[in-house]
């Protein structure tokens, strides 16, 4: 059984390489996290002394790109940055791991935002405050830029960490154009409702889809309700993600419950899962993978990423990607 499934993954890399040629483009936000351990979360007024701090890059949309290049895609981003060390750290890390900057603009008028990340050592769970800074200078403006990248596409992927008119814009462009557009409605906000319609597909995860459909999403069965709201409010493909439940998907062709892969005792931490499974599902989708296969990628993705402290540098490769679904351990 292993060898077929190798021979799968293999056939399916040749298959689809002049796909792969086509970039995954990704509107979004870099931010530097600064990430704070400790021992329990404090409580208002509190003030606790922590085993470590770290400093790192972050920004949903920026993890996203370097998740989708590490599994396997072509990305090119675009995003706004200041002119400041915390920039720096961002062209950094885009020139490793190798994610185009042809649509990374910068200003002088802000500082590069930043994020307050607030882990808990003992259970991998966090609370984070972002300031998005010069990433909220980013407009409609900047992304026709862009047009003909996103016309050249294979997939456009946009989050809420971007102004609303920001996001509706990118994703008109890219249904202009035929590409199929990836909205990650996170964070929750209010945004126009017909930005939903010109998304082929949401990911929320239950928090996000509970405040957009006004279902309490705690298992799978009100996930797909919550996912029924989410057609009706003009999605393609409802996709919820349910963290070590899986996720639940829903279209014209799949109503179903995917489970996650049981990382049970090797959670280190969570910050960056759900950039981790949107940067491999959009990879996996690009590359021609079936629905129900781009999910599991993605789960596999963000199954991963979750074995290692950090965000952006959590995310995992390809080869270890493809070795979590073949082995399913």
């Amino acid at each position: 059984m292993y060898w077929i499934q190798m021979e799968t993954w293999s056939d399916n890399l040749q298959q689809t390489g002049e796909q792969l040629m086509k970039p995954v483009v990704i509107l979004g936000v870099f931010v530097a996290d600064l990430a704070f351990r400790t021992p329990r979360m404090p409580v208002m007024g509190e003030t606790v002394i922590g085993p470590l701090f770290k400093l790192g890059p972050g920004g949903k949309g920026s993890n996203q790109a370097v998740a989708a290049k590490r599994a396997g895609a072509e990305v090119s981003f675009i995003a706004m940055l200041g002119e400041d060390a915390f920039a720096q750290i961002a062209l950094d890390l885009y020139d490793t791991e190798g994610v185009n900057t042809d649509y990374v603009f910068q200003t002088k008028e802000q500082d590069t935002g930043a994020a307050d990340i607030i882990i808990d050592d003992v259970t991998g769970n966090n609370a984070i405050i972002v300031v998005i800074g010069a990433a909220g200078l980013l407009g409609p403006e900047h992304v026709e830029k862009a047009t003909s990248r996103i016309a050249d596409a294979s997939i456009f992927m946009t989050n809420f960490e971007v102004s609303s008119t920001t996001v509706k814009r990118g994703l008109e462009i890219a249904k202009a154009h035929g590409i199929p557009t990836i909205l990650n409605p996170a964070p929750a906000t209010e945004v126009p409702l017909e930005i939903f319609a010109l998304s082929d597909y949401a990911t929320p995860n239950e928090t996000e889809a509970s405040s957009f459909t006004g279902i309490e999403v705690n298992d799978a069965k009100d996930a797909r309700k919550a996912a029924l709201k989410l057609r009706e409010m003009g999605v393609g493909t409802a996709l919820i993600t349910l963290g070590e439940k899986g996720c639940y998907v829903l279209n014209d062709d799949l109503d179903e419950h995917i489970p996650a892969f049981d990382m049970t005792g090797k959670v280190v931490e969570t910050t960056g899962a759900g950039d981790a499974f949107n940067g491999g599902f959009a990879h996996a989708l690009a590359s021609g993978q079936s629905l129900r296969d781009a999910i599991r990628f993605g789960s596999a993705t963000a199954a991963l990423s979750v074995t290692k402290p950090g965000t952006a540098p959590a995310m995992p490769s390809n080869t270890d990607i493809q070795s979590l679904l073949n082995t399913g351990t």
